[in-house]
């Protein structure tokens, strides 16, 4: 499927109105011009309370934004880890977007404000997930949520996080989680390119230059892009791990190794849904008030995160 021409037009107006590409910009040039991309909803979604609260973590305090939903507990619960390269976003970037999870879903939304990278290279942002999870699994009466249902999700670079979480879990031990949902995520590294970086290279948004230059900033060295807990897609085994749903776009250069994520959990017995939006492009499912295909995504989204926590 070829790409619209309403998605053209925005892509074309993006390119106009935020000029330069992440990976010609510095770091905090970079960080600015998502906030300008990303400015706060002139009416955000209502939900019955939003808090912001500190929890401690392996290297300090960890920020985090708490959405309650209305109803009655307790409610289950969802971890979300924010996109952007591991280097760009914040809780804020991500608010609209928690807040429609939470009230569709009727769940209690933990939002991660991890460290970022240059600052704090791998694996200081997994190992800051790691420990919000399982604190909100700790402290989950405090939240008036059922600890026995915790999920974790993230898109992009939060979509890595998330497999990293359920891997570490795994791994390391920590609390039993019901589902994950990797949104057009990042499971390998940029090298040796995949057959949809090299189509998708430039002219759908997130270009091939642009992850470069993220991992760039992510990484310590070279030798961590073969480490499991920074590139899930190169972890020997995919098994007992939480049910996964797993949602790529056509036009995303991340969408083979998605893919390919997808199909080894299923290989090693683990459930997952893999759902190819056809004629999209990375970071799609933000656009869901322009794009039907933003609001179908959703929409799965959310169907499949309300069965997981109904089980």
């Amino acid at each position: 499927m070829s790409v619209t021409l309403k998605l053209r037009s925005l892509l074309l107006i993006g390119d106009l109105v935020f000029g330069k590409s992440f990976h010609t910009l510095t770091v905090e040039e970079a960080r600015k011009r998502l906030r300008r991309m990303t400015p706060p909803s002139k009416r955000p979604t209502v939900v019955a309370l939003v808090v912001n609260r500190i929890i401690p973590g392996p290297g300090g305090e960890i920020p985090i934004r708490i959405y309650v939903p209305e109803g009655a507990a307790p409610f289950p619960v969802l971890v979300f880890f924010h996109g952007s390269g591991f280097v760009l976003a914040n809780l804020d970037t991500e608010d609209e977007f928690c807040r429609a999870l939470c009230k569709v879903v009727g769940c209690i939304v933990v939002s991660v404000d991890y460290r970022l990278a240059p600052e704090h290279p791998f694996p200081a942002a997994p190992d800051d997930c790691l420990a919000a999870t399982r604190c909100a699994s700790e402290h989950a009466a405090e939240l008036n949520a059922d600890p026995a249902r915790v999920a974790v999700a993230g898109d992009s670079a939060g979509g890595n996080l998330a497999a990293v979480t359920a891997l570490r879990i795994r791994d390391e031990g920590g609390p039993p989680l019901c589902g994950q949902i990797l949104i057009c995520p990042i499971t390998a590294y940029h090298t040796p390119p995949t057959a949809s970086y090299l189509a998708n290279a430039k002219g759908y948004g997130l270009t091939r230059d642009d992850m470069i230059w993220f991992w760039s900033h992510y990484l310590r060295d070279e030798a961590d892009s073969i480490h499991p807990y920074a590139a899930p897609l190169c972890a020997p085994e995919l098994g007992r791990l939480p049910p996964a749903l797993v949602i790529t776009a056509e036009y995303d250069l991340l969408r083979d190794e998605g893919e390919r994520y997808a199909e080894r959990l299923q290989t090693a017995g683990t459930p997952a849904i893999l759902s190819r939006y056809e004629g999209m492009i990375h970071g799609f499912v933000h656009f869901r008030k322009i794009f039907k295909e933003g609001r179908l995504a959703f929409n799965e989204t959310t169907a499949w995160l309300r069965e997981r926590f109904a089980k």
